[in-house]
């Protein structure tokens, strides 16, 4: 329905509310007729609708005279003829302004961005001519954040003779490409200033702004009576202005105070340093109000709220009205009219790439609609269809995505390796414990994997502490026993050289030759391994980045494993499987993934879980203290360090910042080594630090020369110190609860009782949730699953996961739809895995455009 018939029908639903008094309209129904009739022309084409406009207007004429029965009868008459209008077809020619035209007949200029002044006199003319939306042009006017869409009566005034004028202010330019892929300033007002100040927001193209949606949306979609307003409801009134005046405050400030009145009350609206409103909100204008109401010296009022015409079609009140992202220079009036033209014009020309079985088989809205809904929904029913559809996009795409990524891989020949049951045995019987059943599963997984003759891609995620690093060097051992080489790839040097311990003691120990690669390897070390490498003397790998140097060469390399693979890229992934012959990859990762996540970010590698504890394995005791708790936390250190024990404290800062109140690692170590603990060996670790630096602090703590270890998150990964037995986490309400989990996993790593202190600085009802979460279960799982529920899926790991796109609107909390459209990508990849087929044409465009510059698919 358009603005004018949805303004109509609002006035419609006030009058029978008003009990069919003609009060919905200050004068009676008929004073709608001085500007609905020709609002409605303009935006209803079809002369079967301009037939049934002539009929409201003879309906609406007649109201006055009429007896409540008759007015009843009337006013449902003129609802049937509005909804029939909404719903007219014809096959005749679109108006003016929906053809190819170079003069664009646009509604008239609108009020100006709130609170900001006229740079321009009012009813000043423009004189450039207006393409329609997409014709390319190169607008030139020095303020085109002013630009604003003309009246039909100034494109008619303008005449002939201004087009001398309009040639020199306006030149026509040819692109290589038109359409949705055409630049922004294509559109009418959208000049070179805020093309720059678009492309902040990552927008340059006509199709970069339709799906630029918005971040959440004003719901102004309630209309009431003046006379029936309450205190803090969120509404849209409709009324005549009575009066308005200007009062002028010390040091330049002005308040603009309007009285609004409808026939059942009036309300005072008030707005702020905005004097040139005076000028606008003339006595006996008929407005729309939209905002909040509040009360002040015991009567009713609303301050600051949008208001617009109500002959304008309604954008910025009376409906659920969408809040774009903004930058500076770009206002939000003056977005939304451009978006608003933009959406209109353009969302019938979007095709839909979804294959219509699809969309039929699970109820989704065609693209055209739903992109045109979540920019202007016409309620919030059709908000969340045009979500759904479109977050369905999304992970429809990414799925196919994928998916390819793991068929291109697995159609690859790899090295078949084959499983000596014997050789296996020869290693579990070597290992100081039994393999749990949990670790058994996943060993099955990974060799059947490996003997396959294509290769492997499998991630193996388990808690800290569940044995992943068995499971890993088993794999290791079987390879390296049939003849081939194998390498584990750690982010750290410290949690490389534990690989490399744990790997010389198991597997150095039943004969296999082990070598450490890192940065701080000499080069003639190097160099003794390099030809170690390349003679097949050294079969075991472990190493840090240097790994996949050039200068590395690992002729039988058959089997690669990341370890933290989400500290590495799909770059970093991809250089390793490139030493040897396809390798078969495991990544494996101590940090667990939400089953919507793994499917999202690794939907290409197989998924292997490690969801069991070895037995024996003690439970951390973790408590959350309130600030006032402090003293009671260090006296609980320092008890533990007296019992010869060590200590973690983690800091989220390493230096003051005004904007966070955050404990500095650099300030706190200081304070607690002068004013706590004077007598304690204080060290000091954060990011900034020289490598050589890090490692230093962290094999002193490890040897046991510091007590207490200073630290920002860079403890995260990387120490193995089963003497360290306390965790103390200073503003722990800033942290996710996968990384206070994988904070709490650095200690416990021993055989004596461990314990996690999380001190919050401040607290919020989100922050005391987590806190709750994270005190009541030792299961990462959960707590994954959780902290994705409440901070969602933006920055789970800490840094944006490498090789996978942006979802601008899918949530990983969905999880029934991400299984939905996961199952939709497979049966159509089954049938048609190049997207090949006609019907998918427009598929397989929108999936390498979602992918493009994403990682392996770019």
């Amino acid at each position: 329905m358009t603005a004018s018939l949805e303004t109509l029908r609002k006035m419609i639903d006030l009058e029978v509310e008003g009990h069919y008094e003609n009060k919905a309209v200050i004068g009676g129904l008929d004073g709608v007729l001085n500007w609905w009739p020709e609002q409605a022309r303009q935006q209803c084409s079809f002369p079967q609708q301009r037939s049934l406009i002539e009929e409201i207007v003879d309906l609406i004429r007649g109201y006055r005279a009429l007896d409540r029965d008759g007015r009843i009868s009337t006013l449902a008459q003129i609802k049937d003829r509005l909804a029939a209008i909404a719903t007219a077809t014809s096959n005749a020619p679109p108006r003016v302004a929906e053809a190819a035209s170079s003069k664009k007949i646009m509604p008239e200029k609108e009020v100006l961005p709130d609170k900001e002044a006229p740079t321009e006199a009012i009813g000043a003319t423009k004189t450039e001519a207006r393409p329609e939306p997409g014709e390319p042009v190169d607008v030139t006017s020095t303020d085109d954040a002013r630009s604003e869409p003309e009246t039909q009566s100034k494109v008619a005034d303008r005449g002939s003779g201004d087009a001398p004028a309009r040639a020199k202010r306006t030149r026509t330019t040819s692109y290589a490409r038109q359409g949705l892929d055409s630049p922004v300033t294509a559109i009418s007002g959208i000049g070179p200033t805020q093309f720059k100040r678009l492309r902040r927001l990552g927008v340059e193209t006509i199709g970069d702004l339709l799906f630029l949606f918005p971040r959440r949306y004003d719901d102004y979609s309630q209309l009431k009576p003046i006379g029936k307003l309450e205190y803090g409801e969120q509404v849209t009134i409709i009324g005549t202005i009575r009066d308005t005046r200007v009062k002028r405050r010390s040091a330049g400030a002005t308040i603009v105070n309007t009285i609004v009145a409808d026939a059942s009350g009036s309300i005072q609206a008030t707005w702020f340093n905005q004097p040139y409103l005076a000028n606008r909100l003339k006595r006996g204008r008929q407005i729309v109000l939209s905002g909040q109401v509040d009360e002040y010296l015991g009567r009713l009022v609303m301050s600051s709220p949008t208001w617009e015409p109500l002959e304008a079609e309604l954008l910025h009140t009376g409906r659920v009205v969408p809040v774009y992202p903004l930058t500076s220079g770009i206002k939000p009036r003056w977005l939304r009219r451009i978006m608003k033209r933009t959406v209109d014009y353009w969302t019938k020309r979007l095709p839909d790439h979804l294959p219509t079985p699809i969309r039929e088989r699970n109820d989704l809205m065609a693209l055209e609609q739903a992109v045109y809904q979540i920019h202007f929904p016409d309620d919030t029913d059709s908000l969340v269809r045009a979500r759904r559809r479109l977050a369905f996009d999304e992970f429809f795409v990414l799925q196919i995505g994928v998916l390819r990524q793991r068929q291109e891989w697995r159609e690859q020949a790899g090295i078949s390796v084959p499983v000596d049951r014997k050789e296996l045995e020869t290693f579990l019987d070597a290992l100081p414990y039994r393999l749990t059943g949990a670790q058994e599963r996943a060993l099955e997984e990974i060799l059947a994997d490996i003997a396959a003759p294509h290769p492997m891609s499998r991630l193996l995620q388990g808690d800290v502490g569940s044995g992943k690093t068995a499971v890993a060097l088993a794999g290791m051992y079987l390879v390296a026993k049939a003849g081939y080489q194998a390498t584990i790839m750690a982010p750290t040097e410290i949690l490389a050289e534990q690989h490399y311990s744990t790997a010389s003691k198991t597997l150095g120990g039943l004969g296999l030759g082990v070598a450490l690669l890192t940065g701080s390897v000499s080069q003639e070390e190097r160099e003794a391994i390099y030809a170690g490498i390349s003679s097949g003397e050294i079969q075991i790998v472990v190493g840090t980045h240097a790994l996949i140097q050039d200068q590395v060469d690992l002729p039988r390399l058959a089997l690669a494993i990341v370890d933290e693979q989400h500290r590495f890229g799909v770059r970093q992934r991809g250089l390793l499987r490139g030493k040897g012959y396809n390798p078969h990859m495991l990544v494996m990762s101590a940090t667990p993934i939400p089953r919507t996540l793994a499917l999202t970010a690794y939907g290409d590698l197989d998924l292997s879980l490690i969801d069991e504890m070895p037995p024996g394995r003690q439970p951390i005791r973790t408590k959350w203290f309130a600030p006032g708790e402090r003293e009671r936390a260090y006296r609980f250190v320092r008890s533990q360090v007296q019992k010869g024990r060590q200590a973690y404290v983690i800091c989220p800062l390493v230096e003051e910042s005004d904007k966070v109140e955050a404990k500095a690692a650099t300030a706190e170590h200081e304070r607690l080594q002068k004013s706590i603990f004077p007598d304690l060996r204080v060290g000091l670790l954060h990011g900034r630090l020289k490598n050589a630096e890090k490692e230093k602090v962290m094999r002193a703590f490890g040897g046991g020369e510091i007590d207490i270890l200073v630290s920002t998150s860079v403890v995260e990964v990387g120490i193995d110190v089963p003497n360290a037995t306390v965790m103390l986490i200073e503003g722990a309400n800033r942290f996710g609860l996968a990384q206070l989990h994988q904070f709490r996993g650095r200690v416990g790593r021993g055989e004596h009782e461990s314990f996690c202190i999380l001190l919050a600085d401040t607290t919020t009802e989100v922050s005391e949730e987590r806190l709750r979460a994270i005190e009541e279960t030792q299961d990462g799982f959960k707590l994954a699953e959780r902290d994705l529920e409440m901070r969602g899926p933006g920055d789970f790991f800490g840094t944006r996961q490498s090789g996978l796109p942006e979802l601008k609107l899918a949530s990983l909390g969905n999880t029934p739809l991400l299984e939905l459209a996961r199952s939709e990508a497979k049966t159509i990849f089954a049938q048609d895995p190049a997207l090949e087929h006609p019907d998918h044409r427009l598929l397989a465009r929108r999936v390498e455009e979602f992918w493009q510059g994403e990682g392996e698919l770019s």
